[in-house]
């Protein structure tokens, strides 16, 4: 970075993006100088002293001090084989001016882990139209396929991600439970936290799983309030049920978690698991997919986009005669 004040004025696709994240984009700088300079003025922004959580808008003027040693960041280099970027473009649903939803399928990670190298944030540099890089805005587990929604920049990123955090986003998954819950259409809501341990594994001293979500009480360390509602689509010889399900809240194994609680787990889920006998002959894996989203728009009609069903599902629900038509055209009909 040369050593002149730099102004620079935001962009509209860079429009509710955190200060000290706009200025990360730009330049390879510590968290910490950035909150020098702004504590020191010498960052502002429209004139006006700033805050790193500032959010920015379309059309505000930034003023960027030289810094000591500062450059550009370098580019990440996409080195990704010819198989993997036909494997994500293969994936996209939809596209528009803000967003890109993907088909994901089942097994593969949204993020990358430990021993986890090749997930779709990894892959999401194809989808780039070379000004910004694609961003995730939400999570699927990843034993779960479906619609998985990705901003095409930072401004869309930011109310992508406020609408997921809201009631706004309508959500319809499509699962696949051992046993058939029971009233045919109903809510579940409680209270839950994660790695706190059932009852009965700190009555005898067992170590809980720090990844799973327990039964809690309000006032518990940890404890989130869910929300999901359910509709029985149709069932096989009340051995199984395909469900519908529509989550209120977002929390970590929502759906799994309450599926479980009402007697009725989510077939091939080895996390939750209910004692019931598993049926005999169907796909092998977890039985969720996100369907369908229904994502508000600016302006005009919100945007719907449906995700088809392969892979195990669709062999599962082959073999137990269960037929797409049968859940109608309007996913949130169901739940009327």
């Amino acid at each position: 970075m040369s050593g002149q004040v730099i102004t620079e004025t935001v962009s509209g696709k860079e429009a509710g993006v955190r200060l000290d994240r706009w200025i990360k984009r730009r330049i390879k700088i510590t968290q910490g100088q950035i909150e020098k300079a702004l504590r020191t003025g010498q960052i502002r922004v429209d004139g006006s002293r700033a805050k790193a959580n500032t959010r920015l808008e379309a059309g505000m003027s930034v003023r960027l001090p030289p810094f000591s040693g500062a450059h550009a960041p370098a580019k990440p280099k996409q080195t990704l084989k010819e198989a993997d970027k036909q494997f994500i473009q293969g994936m996209v649903l939809f596209e528009d001016d803000e967003m890109i939803a993907l088909n994901k399928p089942s097994g593969i990670a949204v993020q990358g882990g430990t021993k986890t190298s090749r997930h779709i944030d990894g892959l999401l540099g194809v989808l780039s139209n070379g000004e910004h890089r694609p961003k995730l805005v939400h999570r699927l587990d990843r034993d779960t396929s479906g619609v998985l929604l990705v901003a095409k920049h930072p401004a869309a990123a930011a109310r992508l991600g406020e609408l997921f955090r809201s009631r706004d986003m309508q959500k319809i998954y499509w699962a696949v439970t051992v046993g058939v819950p029971h009233p045919v259409v109903g809510q579940i809501r409680g209270w839950m936290a994660k790695g706190v341990g059932s009852d009965e594994e700190r009555e005898t001293g067992r170590r809980p799983d720090r990844e799973k979500m327990y039964q809690a009480e309000q006032n518990d360390e940890g404890a989130r309030h869910a929300v999901t509602d359910y509709a029985v689509i149709s069932t096989a010889a009340q051995r199984a049920a395909w469900v519908a399900l529509r989550p209120q809240t977002g929390r970590t194994h929502q759906l799994r978690f309450h599926m479980a609680e009402i007697g009725t787990g989510i077939l091939g889920d080895h996390k939750y698991k209910t004692g019931r006998e598993v049926l005999q002959g169907v796909g092998r894996g977890l039985h969720l997919h996100a369907r369908t989203l229904i994502i508000p728009k600016k302006s005009g009609k919100p945007v719907t986009v449906t995700a088809p069903i392969g892979g195990h599902m669709k062999e599962t629900f082959d073999t137990l005669g269960f037929l797409e038509s049968e859940a109608g055209r309007d996913p949130l009909e169901l739940f009327l």
